[in-house]
């Protein structure tokens, strides 16, 4: 005898074959049958044998059969047509959930009412139904308990305190997530291998007007204190970012270069505050000084602070 009933032995192999495939996931997350053609060719056969394995099976079933006499056959139909363990068992846990009793035992529970022949069976409500108002009763005394004399946490709490902690890991995220960074969260870079990798972006493109030693060309001189559109690791990195704004004729990066690279060659750039260039450009724009820095580095002479932090020296 077959376990498995014809009509549902096919969809199981599939099922299986499915299952398998999905389970085998290559290093890029995509399904063995997408990433793996050799697999899905493998497992395609593997169901085309089971497939025949059935039909070969059948055929020989229905042979055996035939060859059978009345009597036999009719052992073979009715062990056959017999409903499964499975299916019995859940027939008589169905028939012990409703509570009813067999017809044949009807008489114990008629009541003494008598409408015109009718009578009226005393039946108790069914079983599944009494033990889930008891459970209910249950969920709604923990549920008072918790929410109403010791006050928890709500599901609106809930999404508050993730919407919280989500926040928290977006910011932990992009301190480490460097293309992530912006006019706003860029920071000065002292690793070795960023001002490295600033290095060679900035003798790859922009020597040509700053010069190798940043004494300045086409473009202003990078040693000096004057900045033309505002100095520090923010300002320096929107200069590049955005290019020569107002006109200034630099170009805009930020098509070409990636953030991180991007603040890579802007902390390489100030490296070259306070060194000595071989041909050093005269200064130009403004003397810029950060809003952080120490009252005893800021120029004793008179000067007028501007909002954008660049200050201008007017001697008196």
């Amino acid at each position: 005898m077959r376990t498995i009933p014809s009509w549902l032995r096919v969809p199981v192999i599939f099922f299986i074959i499915f299952a398998i495939t999905e389970l085998v996931i290559d290093s890029g997350g995509e399904p063995a049958f997408i990433a793996q053609p050799l697999v899905s060719l493998f497992l395609l056969l593997i169901l085309l044998i089971l497939i025949a394995i059935e039909a070969i099976t059948s055929a020989l079933d229905n042979v055996l059969y035939q060859s059978l006499d009345a009597e036999a056959k009719a052992r073979y139909d009715t062990k056959r047509n017999a409903p499964s363990k499975l299916i019995q068992w859940l027939q008589k846990l169905y028939s012990k959930s409703l509570g009813q009793k067999p017809i044949e035992q009807e008489h114990v529970i008629i009541l003494d009412h008598n409408y015109d022949g009718i009578k009226e069976l005393d039946n108790d409500l069914p079983p599944w139904w009494k033990y889930g108002f008891y459970a209910s009763i249950v969920f709604a005394a923990v549920y008072m308990v918790k929410y109403h004399v010791f006050n928890g946490a709500t599901q609106i709490d809930e999404l508050q305190a993730e919407i919280a902690q989500a926040k928290i890991d977006i910011q932990e995220y992009k301190k480490t997530a460097k293309d992530l960074v912006d006019f706003n969260t860029v920071t000065l870079l002292a690793d070795a291998s960023d001002l490295s990798n600033g290095k060679t972006i900035f003798e790859t493109n922009c020597v040509a007007c700053h010069k190798a030693d940043g004494g300045g060309g086409i473009g202003p001189n990078l040693t000096d204190k004057n900045w033309i559109l505002g100095g520090g690791i923010k300002n320096v990195f929107k200069t590049i970012s955005e290019g020569g704004r107002d006109g200034k004729g630099m170009i805009s990066w930020k098509q070409s270069l990636k953030p991180s690279e991007m603040a890579q060659v802007a902390s390489y750039l100030l490296t070259f505050q306070g060194t000595t260039p071989a041909e050093p450009k005269a200064p130009e724009g403004d003397i810029w000084v950060s809003k952080e820095a120490p009252a005893e580095d800021i120029p004793t002479e008179a000067i007028e602070v501007k909002t954008d932090a660049i200050i201008t020296i007017e001697n008196k």
